[in-house]
Protein backbone atom coordinates (compact mmCIF):
# COMPACT_ATOMS: atom_id res chain seq x y z
CA UNK A 1 0.00 0.00 0.00
CA UNK A 2 1.60 3.33 -1.14
CA UNK A 3 2.91 5.35 2.24
CA UNK A 4 0.83 8.51 1.43
CA UNK A 5 -2.93 6.20 1.07
CA UNK A 6 -1.24 4.84 4.69
CA UNK A 7 -0.61 7.70 6.23
CA UNK A 8 -3.64 9.31 5.40
CA UNK A 9 -5.82 5.78 6.78
CA UNK A 10 -4.06 6.38 9.92
CA UNK A 11 -4.73 9.83 10.41
CA UNK A 12 -8.60 9.34 10.00
CA UNK A 13 -8.34 6.49 12.20
CA UNK A 14 -7.22 9.32 15.09
CA UNK A 15 -8.67 11.91 14.06
CA UNK A 16 -10.83 12.31 16.86
CA UNK A 17 -7.70 11.83 19.21
CA UNK A 18 -4.94 14.47 18.15
CA UNK A 19 -7.28 16.23 15.90
CA UNK A 20 -4.37 16.91 13.47
CA UNK A 21 -3.28 15.57 9.91
CA UNK A 22 0.46 15.13 8.39
CA UNK A 23 1.21 18.06 5.14
CA UNK A 24 1.69 16.30 1.80
CA UNK A 25 5.37 16.06 0.27
CA UNK A 26 5.45 19.81 0.56
CA UNK A 27 9.22 20.67 1.21
CA UNK A 28 10.28 20.22 -2.47
CA UNK A 29 10.77 17.84 -4.78
CA UNK A 30 14.81 18.34 -3.93
CA UNK A 31 14.59 17.02 -0.61
CA UNK A 32 16.56 13.71 -0.03
CA UNK A 33 15.20 12.42 3.24
CA UNK A 34 11.88 10.77 3.18
CA UNK A 35 11.03 12.00 7.13
CA UNK A 36 7.61 13.15 8.55
CA UNK A 37 6.22 16.60 7.80
CA UNK A 38 5.29 19.84 9.43
CA UNK A 39 1.70 18.79 10.89
CA UNK A 40 -1.48 20.70 9.77
CA UNK A 41 -4.01 21.08 12.45
CA UNK A 42 -7.82 22.22 12.10
CA UNK A 43 -9.18 24.77 13.80
CA UNK A 44 -7.43 27.61 16.34
CA UNK A 45 -4.51 26.69 18.47
CA UNK A 46 -5.99 24.79 21.52
CA UNK A 47 -4.50 23.62 24.73
CA UNK A 48 -5.36 21.22 27.65
CA UNK A 49 -3.15 20.54 30.83
CA UNK A 50 -1.61 17.61 31.97
CA UNK A 51 1.23 16.76 34.82
CA UNK A 52 3.99 14.49 34.42
CA UNK A 53 3.95 11.53 37.12
CA UNK A 54 7.96 12.21 37.08
CA UNK A 55 7.32 15.51 38.74
CA UNK A 56 6.70 13.28 41.71
CA UNK A 57 9.52 11.11 41.10
CA UNK A 58 10.71 11.20 44.99
CA UNK A 59 6.86 10.77 45.84
CA UNK A 60 6.80 7.33 43.57
CA UNK A 61 9.91 5.57 43.73
CA UNK A 62 11.88 3.44 46.08
CA UNK A 63 10.55 0.42 47.39
CA UNK A 64 8.09 1.68 49.54
CA UNK A 65 7.10 4.78 47.99
CA UNK A 66 4.95 7.43 49.68
CA UNK A 67 2.72 7.51 47.30
CA UNK A 68 0.95 5.38 44.61
CA UNK A 69 -0.19 6.19 40.84
CA UNK A 70 -3.34 6.83 41.97
CA UNK A 71 -2.55 9.14 44.56
CA UNK A 72 -0.97 11.00 41.60
CA UNK A 73 -4.37 10.98 39.54
CA UNK A 74 -6.69 12.08 42.72
CA UNK A 75 -3.71 14.95 42.64
CA UNK A 76 -4.32 15.58 38.74
CA UNK A 77 -7.95 15.84 39.51
CA UNK A 78 -7.58 18.00 42.62
CA UNK A 79 -5.13 20.37 40.04
CA UNK A 80 -8.07 20.91 37.77
CA UNK A 81 -6.49 19.09 35.13
CA UNK A 82 -7.27 17.76 32.00
CA UNK A 83 -5.14 14.72 32.23
CA UNK A 84 -2.39 12.77 33.56
CA UNK A 85 0.81 11.64 32.17
CA UNK A 86 1.52 8.32 33.40
CA UNK A 87 4.97 7.64 33.10
CA UNK A 88 6.22 4.09 33.06
CA UNK A 89 9.02 4.49 35.28
CA UNK A 90 6.83 3.85 38.51
CA UNK A 91 4.49 1.34 37.71
CA UNK A 92 4.89 -2.10 39.47
CA UNK A 93 7.85 -4.03 38.07
CA UNK A 94 5.53 -6.82 36.70
CA UNK A 95 3.09 -4.44 35.43
CA UNK A 96 -0.21 -6.70 34.35
CA UNK A 97 -3.22 -5.82 32.37
CA UNK A 98 -5.22 -5.43 35.08
CA UNK A 99 -3.36 -3.11 36.72
CA UNK A 100 -2.93 -0.62 33.89
CA UNK A 101 -7.06 -1.07 33.67
CA UNK A 102 -7.54 -0.23 36.97
CA UNK A 103 -5.53 2.96 36.08
CA UNK A 104 -7.59 3.78 33.09
CA UNK A 105 -10.98 3.61 35.40
CA UNK A 106 -9.45 5.05 37.86
CA UNK A 107 -8.70 8.14 35.27
CA UNK A 108 -12.60 7.78 33.78
CA UNK A 109 -13.80 8.09 37.29
CA UNK A 110 -12.19 11.63 37.86
CA UNK A 111 -12.51 12.56 34.51
CA UNK A 112 -9.01 12.62 33.82
CA UNK A 113 -7.54 11.45 30.44
CA UNK A 114 -4.75 9.92 30.28
CA UNK A 115 -2.55 11.75 28.18
CA UNK A 116 0.68 9.86 27.49
CA UNK A 117 2.45 7.87 28.98
CA UNK A 118 6.98 7.57 28.80
CA UNK A 119 9.53 4.22 28.29
CA UNK A 120 13.29 4.89 28.91
CA UNK A 121 15.02 3.29 25.92
CA UNK A 122 18.03 3.89 23.60
CA UNK A 123 18.06 2.86 20.44
CA UNK A 124 21.71 2.93 19.83
CA UNK A 125 22.44 -0.32 20.66
CA UNK A 126 24.15 -2.63 17.61
CA UNK A 127 22.14 -5.72 16.78
CA UNK A 128 22.59 -7.96 19.43
CA UNK A 129 21.00 -8.88 22.73
CA UNK A 130 20.80 -5.26 23.97
CA UNK A 131 19.07 -3.81 21.09
CA UNK A 132 16.59 -6.39 21.07
CA UNK A 133 15.81 -6.18 24.75
CA UNK A 134 15.01 -2.13 23.73
CA UNK A 135 13.17 -3.03 21.02
CA UNK A 136 10.84 -5.62 23.15
CA UNK A 137 10.79 -3.00 25.87
CA UNK A 138 9.26 -0.31 23.86
CA UNK A 139 7.14 -2.96 22.08
CA UNK A 140 5.23 -3.75 25.29
CA UNK A 141 4.52 -0.10 26.56
CA UNK A 142 3.03 -0.04 22.96
CA UNK A 143 0.38 -2.73 23.61
CA UNK A 144 -0.17 -1.28 27.60
CA UNK A 145 -0.69 2.05 26.20
CA UNK A 146 -3.30 1.11 24.22
CA UNK A 147 -5.09 -0.39 27.11
CA UNK A 148 -4.21 2.59 28.94
CA UNK A 149 -5.59 4.57 26.52
CA UNK A 150 -2.85 6.97 26.02
CA UNK A 151 -2.64 8.28 22.28
CA UNK A 152 1.21 8.77 22.87
CA UNK A 153 4.31 7.80 23.86
CA UNK A 154 7.78 9.71 24.78
CA UNK A 155 10.35 7.62 23.24
CA UNK A 156 14.44 8.42 23.37
CA UNK A 157 17.22 8.31 20.80
CA UNK A 158 19.64 6.94 22.94
CA UNK A 159 23.58 7.66 23.29
CA UNK A 160 26.40 6.85 20.52
CA UNK A 161 28.29 4.00 21.37
CA UNK A 162 31.00 4.08 18.68
CA UNK A 163 31.09 6.73 15.56
CA UNK A 164 27.93 9.37 15.51
CA UNK A 165 27.03 8.19 12.10
CA UNK A 166 26.12 4.66 12.98
CA UNK A 167 24.33 5.84 15.68
CA UNK A 168 21.81 8.12 14.26
CA UNK A 169 21.09 4.97 11.50
CA UNK A 170 20.62 2.84 14.45
CA UNK A 171 18.01 5.04 16.28
CA UNK A 172 16.49 5.56 13.24
CA UNK A 173 15.82 2.28 12.24
CA UNK A 174 14.79 1.42 16.19
CA UNK A 175 12.02 4.26 15.53
CA UNK A 176 11.00 3.20 12.70
CA UNK A 177 10.47 -0.33 13.50
CA UNK A 178 8.61 0.83 16.60
CA UNK A 179 6.73 3.06 14.79
CA UNK A 180 5.29 -0.20 12.87
CA UNK A 181 3.63 -1.29 15.92
CA UNK A 182 2.42 2.11 17.05
CA UNK A 183 0.51 2.27 13.58
CA UNK A 184 -1.55 -0.74 14.41
CA UNK A 185 -2.13 0.36 17.51
CA UNK A 186 -3.28 3.81 16.52
CA UNK A 187 -0.63 5.22 19.17
CA UNK A 188 2.03 8.20 18.49
CA UNK A 189 5.62 7.75 19.47
CA UNK A 190 6.77 11.09 20.04
CA UNK A 191 11.20 11.51 19.55
CA UNK A 192 12.05 13.87 23.06
CA UNK A 193 14.92 16.44 22.62
CA UNK A 194 17.01 14.74 26.16
CA UNK A 195 20.31 14.42 25.47
CA UNK A 196 22.61 11.78 23.22
CA UNK A 197 21.54 12.28 19.68
CA UNK A 198 18.80 14.86 20.53
CA UNK A 199 20.95 17.16 22.69
CA UNK A 200 20.38 19.88 19.88
CA UNK A 201 17.70 21.23 17.39
CA UNK A 202 20.10 19.66 14.57
CA UNK A 203 20.51 16.74 15.77
CA UNK A 204 16.20 16.46 16.44
CA UNK A 205 15.64 17.71 13.26
CA UNK A 206 18.37 15.19 11.21
CA UNK A 207 16.26 12.32 12.70
CA UNK A 208 12.84 13.55 12.12
CA UNK A 209 13.71 14.17 8.67
CA UNK A 210 14.61 10.28 8.27
CA UNK A 211 12.05 8.60 10.42
CA UNK A 212 8.96 7.79 8.21
CA UNK A 213 6.07 7.44 10.22
CA UNK A 214 2.15 8.50 10.33
CA UNK A 215 2.89 7.68 14.20
CA UNK A 216 5.94 9.16 14.45
CA UNK A 217 6.13 12.70 15.78
CA UNK A 218 8.52 15.36 18.86
CA UNK A 219 8.01 15.17 22.11
CA UNK A 220 9.09 19.13 23.05
CA UNK A 221 10.64 19.35 26.04
CA UNK A 222 11.02 23.05 26.97
CA UNK A 223 13.84 22.19 29.19
CA UNK A 224 16.10 20.08 27.47
CA UNK A 225 18.19 22.41 24.82
CA UNK A 226 21.09 24.41 26.61
CA UNK A 227 21.84 26.39 23.24
CA UNK A 228 22.66 29.83 22.78
CA UNK A 229 19.33 30.50 21.12
CA UNK A 230 16.79 27.95 22.93
CA UNK A 231 13.75 29.54 22.46
CA UNK A 232 14.52 29.76 18.52
CA UNK A 233 15.38 25.84 18.84
CA UNK A 234 11.80 25.27 20.48
CA UNK A 235 10.64 27.30 17.80
CA UNK A 236 12.49 25.53 14.93
CA UNK A 237 10.67 22.00 16.11
CA UNK A 238 7.68 23.09 17.36
CA UNK A 239 5.60 22.52 13.92
CA UNK A 240 6.32 18.51 14.77
CA UNK A 241 5.39 18.65 18.26
CA UNK A 242 2.24 15.62 19.13
CA UNK A 243 3.29 16.46 22.51
CA UNK A 244 4.81 19.28 24.83
CA UNK A 245 6.00 19.42 27.92
CA UNK A 246 7.26 22.33 29.83
CA UNK A 247 9.75 22.92 32.68
CA UNK A 248 9.62 25.83 35.24
CA UNK A 249 13.44 26.63 34.66
CA UNK A 250 15.34 26.75 31.84
CA UNK A 251 19.47 27.33 30.91
CA UNK A 252 20.85 28.97 27.98
CA UNK A 253 24.62 27.86 26.36
CA UNK A 254 26.94 28.98 29.47
CA UNK A 255 24.13 30.27 31.45
CA UNK A 256 22.94 29.78 35.12
CA UNK A 257 19.11 28.43 35.29
CA UNK A 258 16.75 31.00 35.15
CA UNK A 259 12.85 30.63 35.00
CA UNK A 260 10.94 29.66 32.06
CA UNK A 261 9.48 32.59 29.99
CA UNK A 262 6.22 31.26 30.00
CA UNK A 263 4.73 33.79 27.78
CA UNK A 264 7.03 33.41 25.22
CA UNK A 265 6.58 29.64 24.82
CA UNK A 266 2.88 30.20 24.92
CA UNK A 267 3.37 32.69 21.92
CA UNK A 268 5.69 30.13 19.72
CA UNK A 269 3.01 27.04 20.28
CA UNK A 270 0.21 29.41 19.40
CA UNK A 271 1.82 30.24 16.39
CA UNK A 272 2.84 27.41 15.79
CA UNK A 273 -0.95 26.20 15.96
CA UNK A 274 -0.68 23.75 18.34
CA UNK A 275 -3.51 21.68 19.73
CA UNK A 276 -3.20 19.53 22.73
CA UNK A 277 -1.36 19.00 25.58
CA UNK A 278 0.92 20.88 27.36
CA UNK A 279 2.53 19.29 30.30
CA UNK A 280 3.94 20.44 33.16
CA UNK A 281 7.68 17.85 34.16
CA UNK A 282 8.74 19.91 37.42
CA UNK A 283 12.03 19.04 38.62
CA UNK A 284 12.81 21.57 40.96
CA UNK A 285 13.25 21.05 44.62
CA UNK A 286 10.25 21.96 46.53
CA UNK A 287 7.00 19.96 47.12
CA UNK A 288 5.55 18.95 43.91
CA UNK A 289 2.04 18.86 45.73
CA UNK A 290 2.59 22.31 47.13
CA UNK A 291 4.68 24.17 43.72
CA UNK A 292 2.87 22.09 40.92
CA UNK A 293 -0.21 24.13 41.21
CA UNK A 294 0.98 27.74 41.53
CA UNK A 295 2.74 26.72 37.85
CA UNK A 296 -0.33 24.98 36.55
CA UNK A 297 -2.19 28.33 37.06
CA UNK A 298 0.88 30.36 35.39
CA UNK A 299 0.71 28.39 32.20
CA UNK A 300 -2.65 28.43 32.30
CA UNK A 301 -3.10 31.99 32.52
CA UNK A 302 -0.19 32.39 30.01
CA UNK A 303 -1.53 30.05 27.45
CA UNK A 304 -5.08 31.56 27.65
CA UNK A 305 -3.46 34.91 27.23
CA UNK A 306 -1.85 33.75 23.81
CA UNK A 307 -5.17 31.72 22.78
CA UNK A 308 -6.85 35.16 22.65
CA UNK A 309 -4.32 36.73 20.90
Amino acid sequence: MPQEIRRRQFLSAISGGLGCTIAGAALGANRLARGIEPIVRTGKPHFKFSLAAYSYRDLLSGDMPALTLFDFIADCARFGLDGTELTSYYFPTLTDDAFVRSLKQACFRLGLDVSGTAVGNDFCHPEGPDRQRELAHVETWIRLADILGAPVIRIFSGSAKGEAAEAHSLAVAGIQESCRIAEQAGIYLALENHGGLTETAEGMLALVQEVDSPAFGVNLDTGNFHSADLYGDLERLAPYAVNVQIKVMVSSQGGPKEPADFDRLARILTQSGYRGYIVLEYEEEPDPREACPRYLDQLRAAFSAAERG
